[in-house]
């Protein structure tokens, strides 16, 4: 892991204070791109030695690469093995394969799928990033149609998966993309790396299960010119210890600034026959640093478990998920309609908004700032105390929002029940631990209060 700090780029930066970059400082905009929420394209003064040091400097362990056009995909551009050295910065993409021996019906069907694919959890919109068209006819013209059918029936990033330098050429031919090329081998690096170079796309270096051939086909890839590389050490399902062995290797040789195997690494749980070890591949693949993963399944079963997995691995340790604090409306609630409160952790809050839609309540949920922490640490840790929650009343002017003087707080914050009653002049209920208590406590506490 870099260990880089906002000084070690200051010295390289013009220190003009101009405020191009939208920032105020360069030492700010030295923050900015620690943090990667700003590029070193975005100081218009950086050039010759210092642009240089800095492009060196500020290179993740794990190159960055990006393919398609319409949507973008990042994949690898990791700092760290673990996240919590860190974080990680972008996750695992996740691709549905179709092939070209698809009907017509269940090509669309598919591609219709990815295209539309959202849920939500937590707040967060999780989706599928690209389609993968597998060239299983091996024949050139056949494999171009289904991508030129696939392209125009959809705005997701495309990977052409074949072993025919001439099919990936075929596809090429009809599309406008920039899609990734999957794959280059010992025996076709030099057609397909040609390819990478004419249509400017990334590629995949592919050897099964064979880390110094990989090497060496990323070696020969990189001599040509092709710096956007990926990589696949082979997926095999009966065997999945040893594929994962790999790109543990891989993964930990790109911490030790490799400049051959510092690429993102693809992985097929779709080669598995059955879909349950699919999604077991899948979730294991994603725990051992997958930046890509082919997916053949595309039943809610299947799909829903990885892309919950990939959501709490990626999510930032430095910052918890945290919704806006304030206060919420459910149903059509009245001047007489309870007045509930919760902390702004995201977890937290939906589990508590989900039981009370759930449960058909019109009532008032008063939301506090606690960091992003959820009820108990944040009493513990004084996030949440009297004086703050009585803040937060007053900033909502919930006086003026009902008629009476009753506010529920969580279970687990009563210890804060006594004195925020003396400040505030409030009753001051205390709620249920869970939040799926609450219909019961409505009907036992409040509806006969």
């Amino acid at each position: 892991m870099k260990k880089l700090g906002p000084l070690d780029i200051y010295r390289h930066l013009p220190k003009t204070n101009c405020g191009e970059c939208g920032e105020k400082t360069c030492m700010a905009f030295a923050s900015q791109l620690i943090e990667r929420a700003l590029t070193l394209k975005d100081c218009p003064y950086l050039k010759g030695k210092n642009m240089e040091a800095l492009v060196k400097m500020t290179a993740p362990a794990v190159r960055q690469v990006i393919f398609g056009n319409r949507s973008p995909v990042k994949i690898g551009g990791e700092d760290v093995l673990y996240r919590h050295e860190l974080t990680y910065f972008n996750e695992t993409a996740i691709a549905i394969d179709v092939t070209d021996q698809m009907g017509e019906e269940e090509l669309l069907t598919r591609v219709k799928y990815v295209t539309d694919f959202n849920h939500e959890r937590i707040g967060q919109e999780l989706t599928l990033q690209a389609i993968a068209v597998k060239n299983t006819s091996q024949n050139p013209d056949i494999f171009a149609e289904c991508v030129k059918k696939v392209s125009e029936n959809t705005d997701k990033a495309l990977i052409y998966c074949s072993f025919l330098p001439a099919s990936l050429q075929a596809a090429l031919q009809v599309s406008n993309d920039t899609p990734l090329l999957y794959a280059a081998t010992k025996e076709t690096w030099e057609q397909v790396g040609n390819l990478a170079l004419e249509y400017n796309c990334p590629v995949v270096a592919f050897a099964d299960n064979n880390l110094a051939e990989l090497k060496s086909v990323v070696a020969a890839l990189q001599s040509m010119g092709p710096t956007n590389i990926a990589v696949d050490p082979g997926t095999h399902p009966e065997n999945l210890s040893a594929t994962l062995n790999d790109f543990v290797q891989i993964r930990r040789t790109s911490m030790r600034e490799d400049e051959t195997l510092n690429c993102p690494i693809i992985g097929i749980p779709g080669a598995a026959s059955d879909p349950m070890e699919e999604v077991m591949a899948a979730s294991m693949m994603i725990d051992r640093f997958a930046d890509l993963i082919i997916f053949n399944n595309i039943d809610m079963f299947g799909v829903l478990p990885v892309i919950t997995l990939r959501q709490n691995i990626y999510t930032d340790p430095r910052r918890p998920v945290a919704v806006e604090a304030g206060l919420r409306t459910f149903g059509e609630p009245t001047k007489e309609s309870p007045l509930f409160a919760t902390t702004n952790f995201a977890l937290t809050y939906y589990t508590v908004a989900s039981d009370i839609e759930s449960s058909a309540l019109n009532c008032y949920l008063l939301v506090f700032d606690t960091e992003g922490l959820g009820v108990e640490a944040s009493v513990a840790g004084g996030q949440l105390d009297a004086y703050k929650a009585k803040e937060a009343m007053d900033s909502a002017k919930v006086a003026e929002i009902v008629n009476h003087t009753k506010i529920i707080i969580p279970g687990m914050a009563a210890r804060i029940s006594g004195e925020l009653e003396h400040l505030s002049g409030w009753e001051v209920m205390v709620g249920p631990k869970d939040s799926s208590g609450i219909p019961e406590f409505i009907e036992k506490r409040w509806e006969q209060n």
